[in-house]
């Protein structure tokens, strides 16, 4: 049971124990007397307690009667000057039970018990323990090779280059499973902040490791005990012989093993080939637990001191190294947020993790949101010539899916969603891609999902087309590092899509910026200073057209090129594939052979589709993984014209007969969002690329920022 179950002989032990009581005059905790008026203003006096009981696990017998739990009991009797016993109990469980209902006033626990017991049953931190080093804490951090683009992203400066958000296909170093400092803080943070999505059932710990292995890749070192690369040290060492790219361990373990004990480490390199990310955040010292709805302030207090006055009482220290581990002593840390906050914060976010701590949580059983309503940012009009393209079909359709309420929050421009979301108005929003770009970089709002464009991609490529006779052609297809074809576009004349436009300009101008071709000319902050940037890097005969001209848009820069009015045309990777082999449009280049008579340069970046975004601060990662399946459901329904008609779902065979037609997925997918499928992102996965070439472009931010009124 809860309360804990011990064997006769250890119940017999317990009652000889129980049965002395020491009780000695001149405590912290004794009653107001003459003494109380004492000269002395360093004297304290606190509220007299009746008793006190200790959850504690205890052993039928111990070899060494120092390690007896019932010494710190006495100890405790006598300078509370009250009857102290101990509640045995058989583990963290039954400690957070036993404080829950009242059977004990204060238990030891680790930092998952009591943040369990915090978290459900409104637990508090007394006091904690001391760390070797003299903290109630130790914190969880990163550590990646100096020469990384991970370190680089940190180390720059620059709001625009996130260095968590480069982990994603990286191989990753953990110290083992489900450990603090190597997973659980690290994952949690990730999962919270919207770099990685929950991948499988969100109430079952297992699903860490698919997470771990879809976000980062197949090859993450998650190592048993015994293992070469377990531990801190191992995780260091898996980083340090480039077993992986990141070693997520304690904040202590650099220095401890590649400074301090660096001879003794043959594998470390030097020091100033490692940088050190920031903390993820702390995992608490042991903390002593107690219930403040069964406990009152004035015997929180009384013993609290009691505990702390251990370390300056000769007894006291012995008691702290033999029993209670703690040799630096116990501590006063402020409040339980003060204790268990960062802690809190990352871990929640970890994927069945109040389960694995085994206690009775009231928690789903399936991915159900806890939040109730939802709310979904999204443009309404008045009327609908077509009412199954209504999105309150779509709301519908999701609050049957979630079992809860399901409300639209009407907005009128992309830039409304953006604030919608960042001040939670709303908890869902469709973008285009340069709003949700905005919103990521400014506001710290993350992709959940995206729609598929035709092709079934959830991106197209922005690439440079140029003539296969063209020098650089030969350039880039000479297999000769000294040929480099993207200098060679120095002075040559460029086709663009359009003012601005992603494909046709943003993308491609943005890599020749940031990889150090093209100078920026005239003001940096303002976006009109791209124009003289074109200008100067190729020539002031630069096709930018407008809308209706003859060379706009994707075919019109192409067919700039083909008709000799520029060299080179930037364009979407499929607009060849769409003109030139479907549409055979005759002015197309052909060589002798009836060939292409183009050459495709590699991708500048990747243009993102729509994606779905959210507030990490604002929902949890219950909800999300909730919201993330009944979207992902709706990709495989398709509705069946049979007797009444019913929607079908071909992944998971589900029958739905209650669903109206216009709320079965195809319907939803098509008729309110436009596209063929949703398919699940993390924000850097979708906009990264997209991030990393335009954030270069001058005035962009400021640019978007007017262009989305925000």
């Amino acid at each position: 049971m809860a309360q804990g179950i011990v064997s006769r002989p250890t119940q017999a032990l317990l009652l000889s124990f129980l049965m002395v009581t020491l009780a000695f005059a001149g405590c912290l905790g004794g009653e107001s007397s003459d003494d109380s008026s004492s000269s002395d203003d360093s004297t304290v006096t606190y509220e007299q307690i009746d008793n006190l009981v200790i959850a504690y696990e205890v052993r039928e017998t111990y070899t060494n009667i120092d390690d007896n739990p019932q010494r710190f009991a006495d100890y405790l009797s006598e300078k509370l000057n009250a009857p102290v016993s101990i509640y045995p109990v058989s583990s963290e469980g039954a400690s957070i039970e036993a404080l829950r209902f009242g059977h004990a006033d204060i238990a030891f626990m680790d930092g998952g018990s009591a943040w369990v017991g915090w978290q459900q049953y409104d637990l508090g931190v007394l006091a904690s323990e001391t760390k070797p080093d003299g903290r109630t804490w130790y914190g969880a951090r990163a550590v990646v090779h100096a020469d990384s683009d991970i370190a680089a992203a940190h180390l720059d400066s620059d709001l625009y280059t996130d260095p968590f958000s480069l982990f994603q296909g990286k191989t990753s170093c953990h110290t083992g499973w489900l450990k603090s400092a190597g997973m659980l803080l690290p994952m949690g943070y990730l999962i919270g902040n919207g770099y990685a999505n929950v991948i499988g059932d969100p109430n079952t710990v297992e699903s860490m490791r698919a997470t771990i292995y879809n976000f980062f890749n197949e090859n993450a070192s998650i190592p048993e005990v015994g293992d070469t690369y377990y531990s801190y040290k191992g995780a260091l060492k898996c980083l340090s012989e480039n077993r992986g790219d990141i070693a997520f361990v304690a904040d202590t373990t650099l220095d401890y093993y590649c400074v301090d004990r660096v001879d003794d480490n043959s594998w470390c390199l030097d020091e100033s080939e490692y940088v050190e990310l920031q903390l993820f955040g702390r995992a608490p010292g042991h903390p002593v637990m107690y219930n403040p709805a069964e406990m009152s302030d004035g015997k929180a207090d009384a013993v609290r001191a009691a505990l702390v006055a251990m370390e300056d009482d000769e007894e006291g220290e012995d008691i702290l190294d033999d029993i209670i581990n703690s040799p630096r002593g116990i501590v006063d840390v402020g409040t339980t947020e003060d204790h268990l906050g960062t802690y809190s914060a990352a871990i929640r976010n970890i994927p069945g993790i109040q389960a694995y701590y085994g206690g009775k949580y009231d928690v789903n059983t399936s991915a159900i949101p806890t939040k109730d309503p939802i709310i979904i940012a999204y443009e309404v009009r008045d009327t609908y010539e077509n009412i199954d393209s209504n999105p309150q079909i779509l709301a519908d359709r999701l609050a049957h899916k979630l079992g809860v309420s399901v409300e639209l929050y009407d907005v009128s421009s992309e830039g409304a969603i953006i604030e919608a979301l960042r001040f939670g108005h709303a908890d869902i929003g469709f973008m285009d891609g340069g709003a949700a770009w905005v919103g990521w970089k400014e506001y710290g709002l993350a992709a959940l999902a995206a729609d598929l464009k035709p092709d079934g991609r959830s991106w197209y490529g922005a690439q440079a087309y140029v003539r296969a006779d063209s020098d650089i052609a030969a350039a880039y297809l000479d297999d000769d590092d000294q040929t480099d074809p993207y200098e060679l576009f120095r002075g040559q004349t460029s086709c663009h899509t359009g003012w601005l436009k992603s494909a046709g300009m943003l993308l491609p101008m943005g890599y020749l910026i940031g990889n150090g071709y093209a100078e920026v000319v005239g003001d940096p902050d303002d976006v009109s200073a791209l124009r003289d940037t074109i200008y100067n890097f190729f020539n002031e005969d630069a096709s930018i057209p407008e809308s209706g001209d003859l060379y706009y848009s994707y075919e019109g820069a192409l067919r700039c090129l083909s008709e000799g009015r520029g060299d080179i045309a930037f364009i979407a990777d499929s607009t060849y594939d769409f003109y030139c082999v479907d549409r055979n449009r005759n002015w197309c280049l052909e060589d002798e052979n009836g060939n292409s008579g183009y050459v495709a340069l590699p991708l500048f970046g990747k243009a993102p589709s729509h994606p779905v975004m959210y507030n990490p601060d604002n929902m949890d990662m219950n909800t999300r993984a909730a919201l993330l399946t009944a979207l992902m459901d709706m990709n495989g329904e398709t509705w069946v014209d049979e007797g009444a008609g019913y929607c079908y779902n071909e992944i998971t065979r589900d029958v739905e007969r209650d669903l109206a037609r216009n709320m079965c997925g195809d319907s939803v997918l098509d008729e309110v969002l436009n596209t063929g499928g949703l398919i699940a992102v993390n924000t850097q996965e979708h906009m990264g690329s997209y991030s990393d070439s335009i954030s270069n472009v001058p005035g962009i931010s400021s640019y978007f920022g007017d262009k989305y009124d925000i």
